[in-house]
């Protein structure tokens, strides 16, 4: 009598376990010379600073990010086509990570890491960049050597991600005429 209840009970752990494994978020993937960013389609390799990777349910290979910012913004937009699995950053304070090589295996969860916000270093693509570690005292650290402030995910503020970014060298306001002209030039439509 007792063998069959064993027998029962190992299916029962057997079916457990696959559930688990079932319902568990990828694994972080090596960031190699292939990965490239979402947005800006250059090789991430090629870029200074942390680096995310988004897991979409149903899609075999993560969305890589040149910027952990980008990979935080594409969470917070409500256009994805998937839903999202589970994101990683870089982990900063990893062992061996710097600015200019970030690491291709240091990953952490997204939602567990603590973030430099504000700091005076730019990211990979020259925007403000939102810098992940695994631990508040290595975070801290970087936040006194380059300003900044330390918060989790969910307290970094929308404006810190989604707001634009103008770059000293941006076409402003100043050269609309320009523009307009040389618009006009194009179409053939007379000055009014």
């Amino acid at each position: 009598m007792i063998r069959p209840a064993l027998v029962v009970l190992a299916l029962l752990a057997l079916v457990a376990c696959r559930e688990d494994s079932a319902n568990a978020p990828p694994a972080p993937v090596t960031m190699t010379a292939e990965a490239v960013g979402h947005y800006c389609q250059m090789n991430l390799l090629e870029h200074p600073g942390p680096k995310a990777q988004v897991h979409l349910d149903g899609l075999p290979w993560p969305l890589f990010f040149s910027q952990v910012r980008d990979a935080v913004a594409y969470q917070r937009m409500p256009e994805q086509s998937h839903m999202i699995s589970v994101i990683y950053v870089s982990d900063m304070g990893g062992e061996g990570a710097h600015w200019d090589n970030p690491g291709a295996d240091n990953w952490i969860a997204a939602d567990g890491a603590l973030y430099v916000v504000g700091a005076e270093i730019a990211g990979g693509m020259g925007a403000p960049e939102l810098v992940p570690f695994s631990t508040r005292s290595a975070a801290e650290q970087f936040a006194q050597a380059h300003g900044g402030t330390v918060l989790a995910l969910s307290d970094i503020p929308d404006s810190e991600v989604l707001a634009p970014v103008t770059f000293d060298d941006d076409i402003g306001a100043e050269d609309d005429s320009d523009f307009e002209e040389r618009l006009r030039a194009l179409t053939h439509e007379p000055e009014g």
